[in-house]
């Protein structure tokens, strides 16, 4: 028989309403947060890296006494491919982070959430999302040559 003071059944298992469950819920939270943030971090570095490594060789070819490169569009083709693994992680884990949280706050984990669902945004997918933006110039400058 079901405790009175528990949630409806999710189908796989019973959600009981316990302080225990309650911050495992919000451990729950800071983990989709903190795997969020490493993402970020990832997507910055290989955006970054694709867009220096198109920089350097561009500078390094304009110095004088440097001699022709054997493959001179290598350089723009691995920086644009960088650039856009990082842009394709970022809308990866963007979409991973939203259905995560829709799910965190799905009706099964309500009653244990203890907050409500306006309550709780993080400047994450604004970060994310400026980033993506920040990614896509940058490899339309490095495509179209604008740098």
């Amino acid at each position: 028989m079901a405790d009175p003071d528990s949630a409806p059944s999710a189908g796989r298992f019973e959600v009981r309403v316990t302080s225990d469950s309650h911050f495992g819920w919000i451990r729950t939270r800071l983990s989709i947060e903190r795997t969020m943030m490493s993402w970020i971090r990832t997507a910055v570095a290989l955006i970054g890296f694709g867009f220096a490594i198109v920089q350097f060789f561009v500078r390094f070819e304009q110095m004088p006494g440097a001699r022709p490169a054997a493959y001179p569009n290598a350089p723009r083709d691995l920086g644009l491919a960088l650039i856009s693994c990082g842009v394709l992680s970022l809308l990866i884990s963007v979409w991973q982070y939203l259905w995560g949280i829709r799910y965190l706050w799905s009706e099964t984990f309500a009653p244990i959430a203890g907050l409500k669902r306006e309550g709780m945004h993080t400047p994450v997918i604004a970060v994310a999302v400026l980033l993506i933006c920040i990614g896509l110039f940058a490899f339309f400058a490095v495509l179209l040559r604008l740098v």
